[in-house]
């Protein structure tokens, strides 16, 4: 394994196939038992969270480590306290590992510098999620046996997306086509700036024609300074998965989400709730990859 996750491009397709296989393992129960026993991981969150924050806390303390949670609300941060004080703080402390949310893009690769433990990228600003896309992809793996050939649809707020970035270098490593479709204001016009052969679209009802995956992303209103599109309404009927879009999908297509939801905007209620979203599994998949990542990270295979 690499020595930190802060990039879905530190990975090769073997690497995610290692963390893929481990997590399956966790699942079935026949993972390594507690093999971080002894060792003590930071949850650096300077950002809100609530599913991948709590999916790392049960992810961690089930393959045995011990877990010392830290939000920027009610510590030094508040105060003015640097990343680099933060991170000096951390190294006194002893942590073993450090999982780190952070409002702004590169502040994982900046901890590396100050730390001399695994740093996990949990979010930086609109860059990366990459532990988000080992879970995205592991879930189409699960459910559709395979990753490489699929033809996988990102559809919405692309350009503020840490998702959407992820999911498209991990996914084009592991051999699936990927196209991100939403209002021209919020994809690139040349998808290969986010990950090589990714091709772009501003037409949903096109680009999902013989999908067999379909990610809806979130609008991110609190990443916009400016307006990107006439209004939600417009947006919802030109690049919402509604029940009528969602009737044309072929029928092994899954739906996913990476949370939190805009119900009746970007996902109709009665899409997100259908047998073929994985959204639920999304969220109890992320503990499983994510103790893979940490067992993996940690347990002294860098």
């Amino acid at each position: 394994m690499t020595r930190h996750l802060l990039s879905a491009a530190d990975l090769t397709a073997e690497q995610a196939t290692e963390i893929f296989d481990r997590a399956a393992a966790y699942a079935a129960g026949t993972g390594p038992d507690q093999p971080l026993r002894g060792r003590t991981v930071m949850n650096l969150f300077y950002e809100d969270s609530t599913r991948t924050r709590f999916s790392f806390d049960a992810a961690a303390r089930k393959v045995g480590a011990g877990v010392v949670n830290f939000s920027a609300k009610g510590t030094s941060v508040s105060k003015g306290e640097s990343l680099k004080d933060t991170a000096w703080t951390l190294r006194a402390m002893g942590i073993d590992g450090v999982v780190i949310r952070h409002h702004c893009s590169g502040a994982p690769h900046q901890l590396t510098r100050y730390v001399d433990v695994p740093v996990i990228n949990a979010g930086d600003g609109t860059h990366e999620h990459p532990t988000q896309a080992l879970l995205d992809a592991y879930t189409m793996r699960q459910r559709l046996g395979r990753v490489a050939g699929l033809n996988v649809v990102i559809v919405g707020d692309v350009a503020h997306s840490r998702v959407a970035r992820s999911n498209a270098l991990l996914l084009t490593t592991l051999g699936a086509k990927v196209t991100l479709v939403g209002p021209p204001t919020l994809v690139p016009r040349d998808g290969s700036v986010l990950a090589p052969a990714v091709e772009t679209s501003y037409d949903l009802d096109t680009a999902i024609q013989g999908a067999d995956v379909v990610m809806m992303l979130r609008v991110q209103h609190e990443r916009m300074n400016q307006a990107f599109f006439p209004s939600i309404r417009e947006y919802s009927r030109r690049y919402g998965l509604d029940t009528r879009r969602a009737a044309r999908l072929g029928a092994t297509t899954i739906v996913m989400h990476p949370g939190p939801m805009n119900r009746g905007v970007e996902i109709a209620g009665e899409v997100a709730d259908s047998d073929r979203s994985t959204i639920v599994e999304q969220v109890a998949n992320g503990v499983f990859v994510r103790m893979a990542v940490l067992s993996l990270l940690l347990e002294g295979k860098n």
